[in-house]
């Protein structure tokens, strides 16, 4: 993918889910992965360019497992944001004090609260996060397989006590196509002691087995997900308790 390419579907994502305004402070959330590379590199070139005037700055979050971020603040500095690191202990807590046998759920929820907290405290008013479509689409297997439920990444999710709007530009593009573009980026490692090892690597491994039956199985579900006029799910119909009585509203 071009970075042509890439803008071009970035600006479509941010426009259609109406994620960048004008004015705005996003603060980007940079763990080194190439998701998060591509993604602040992508708006920083978006910002030369777009018709909404925002500002950038990175933050990392430091597990305390010792990674080394100096490669980032290079790229940080080569395309002139500010890269603000934030030492925390989330990896003693959810590895050696919870001891977690599957942590990422917690992991995630207390990285984004560092990283919705850093961002309050640098006074932005935008979190963006480097989910992508691949993201999208095991994460609403997860939430059927694991939960029950149907649920999905929304695009942009607004923090009222934060007062702090979480986005997602590259909800819209898949894994294969951020991979191909950010062999570019200064990629880290993932630390991460459970990497490999997670429900979500069990999705994405049944999801690689049917994609080889169905070409098309990732675009066919991303295209359900997010287009609502498709949905044929039982809120439609009237159900009823064991007494005879409605339990919800019949949709029109």
């Amino acid at each position: 993918m071009t970075t042509q390419k890439m803008l071009s579907e970035l600006r479509k994502t941010t426009n259609v889910f109406g994620m960048i305004k004008d004015g705005d402070r996003i603060a980007v959330g940079l763990s080194g992965g190439k998701d998060s590379l591509a993604m602040l590199y992508l708006l920083h070139r978006y910002a030369m360019f777009s018709p909404q005037r925002f500002s950038l700055v990175a933050i990392t979050i430091d597990m305390g497992l010792g990674s080394d971020f100096s490669g980032l603040t290079s790229f940080c500095k080569s395309i002139n944001t500010e890269h603000v690191i934030v030492a925390t202990e989330i990896g003693k807590i959810v590895f050696d004090e919870r001891k977690e046998k599957n942590p990422c759920s917690l992991c995630a929820n207390m990285r984004r609260g560092a990283l919705v907290n850093s961002a309050s405290e640098l006074k932005c008013n935008k979190l963006a996060l480097g989910h992508n479509a691949d993201d999208l689409i095991e994460t609403f297997f997860l939430s059927m397989s694991f939960e029950g439920r149907l649920s999905a990444l929304p695009p942009v999710t607004y923090l009222e006590d934060k007062n702090i709007s979480i986005i997602r530009p590259l909800i819209l593009t898949f894994e294969k196509n951020v991979a191909a573009y950010a062999t570019r980026f200064p990629i880290l490692k993932n630390p991460c002691p459970a990497a490999h090892h997670t429900n979500r690597e069990s999705i994405k491994k049944l999801l690689s087995a049917v994609g080889k039956d169905v070409p098309s199985l990732k675009q066919r579900i991303l295209s359900a997900i997010v287009s609502p006029d498709r949905y044929n799910l039982y809120d439609r119909y009237e159900i009823f308790d064991k007494f005879g009585n409605a339990v919800n509203r019949k949709q029109p």
